[in-house]
């Protein structure tokens, strides 16, 4: 007599998937899973540019990586400093892994920049707001080194003591890293920043904003940009929605866009990002609001989301790179 076939154990919680982009990630309702991003490569000086690289400790929950380029003469030269968030939806993403490693060993040759790529806290695991509030202790670290140096001051860091031009510092990210340097820039507004720091730019890289309003690059790929909104609300669970002010910057109730901290701003979009017009009508907005600084745009024919990061050598990347060097020099 053959044997009842046996029914399959019931499927636990942790099997409930709450949200998948693959092949990055699947958020279950009790553990992450990512499979993209989570490489580890060590700071080193990469052999083709003379960058250097190493790690610090900023907090217990924040760190970095800081790129400085070759200085020939090995003099003390003063350099721009550029305070970079990595993307990836605030859930994805490492300063410490290989794509964002070769691209700052390439990018902080060429501009001649020195770069604080910051690592912080990843949502869903520590949800939005976690990474803005990471993000401001990476800043206020950096500025710290505007202070004299102390007896023993275990935490001050002797590239950005010995060659950060503080006259020249600037923000910036892409996807998310955008939005965190936005939400920076706006914290700085109100909040001002030690030792009479100001912030000189921000370089918006294919910023990640949304809204409940259409706009035509939402129709390039309607299930990206619905994937995007569900990536949303997971990593900031106590959001409003798509008008939350932390992910859209124009709806009433977020910071006045005339109160942006800094004087420049540089936006870069792809022409077949989804999320290209959410970063034309950031500048076009800056532009109307009254703020009194200087806004660029530049647009990457055909490209995508992140494409630079993807396809580093491509000629839309290498002159993506050489405006973003030419506004950091300017």
């Amino acid at each position: 007599m053959a044997a009842a076939p046996v029914a399959p154990p019931p499927a636990s919680a942790d099997d409930e998937i709450v949200y998948e982009s693959m092949p990055c990630i699947r958020v279950y309702k009790n553990r992450v899973e990512r499979y993209f991003g989570t490489e580890f490569v060590a700071a080193s000086t990469d052999a083709a540019t003379g960058v250097a690289s190493r790690d610090v400790v900023i907090s217990p929950n924040v760190s970095a990586r800081l790129y400085l380029p070759r200085l020939d003469d090995g003099s003390a030269a003063k350099l721009p400093i550029l305070v970079y968030y990595h993307g990836g939806g605030f859930c994805l993403g490492s300063a410490f892994n290989p794509t964002f490693h070769a691209y700052f060993n390439t990018f902080a040759g060429l501009a001649n920049v020195l770069v604080v790529s910051v690592e912080y806290r990843l949502a869903p695991e520590h949800p939005v707001p976690a990474a803005y509030a990471d993000s401001w202790d990476a800043l206020a670290w950096v500025v710290s080194h505007l202070a004299a140096p102390a007896a023993d001051d275990s935490n001050r860091d002797p590239w950005i003591a010995g060659h950060a031009d503080f006259s020249r510092l600037y923000l910036g990210g892409e996807s998310a890293g955008s939005n965190i340097a936005h939400h920076m820039a706006m914290r700085v507004a109100a909040e001002g920043l030690a030792h009479g720091a100001r912030i000189r730019g921000l370089v918006m890289i294919h910023p990640y904003f949304l809204g409940t309003d259409k706009v035509p690059s939402d129709d390039l790929s309607p299930e990206v940009r619905e994937s995007l909104g569900s990536l949303w609300r997971v990593m900031c669970p106590t959001t409003t929605g798509e008008d939350d002010p932390l992910i859209n910057p124009f709806v009433d109730g977020a910071p006045p866009l005339a109160s942006l901290a800094c004087g420049r701003v540089l936006v870069c979009v792809g022409e077949g990002d989804v999320l290209r017009d959410r970063g034309r009508a950031y500048y076009d907005r800056l532009r109307a609001s009254g703020w009194p600084g200087e806004a660029e745009i530049w647009q990457a024919p055909g490209k995508g989301h992140t494409f630079h990061l993807l396809e580093p050598s491509c000629e839309e990347a290498v002159a993506q790179d050489k405006v973003i060097s030419d506004f950091l020099n300017r």
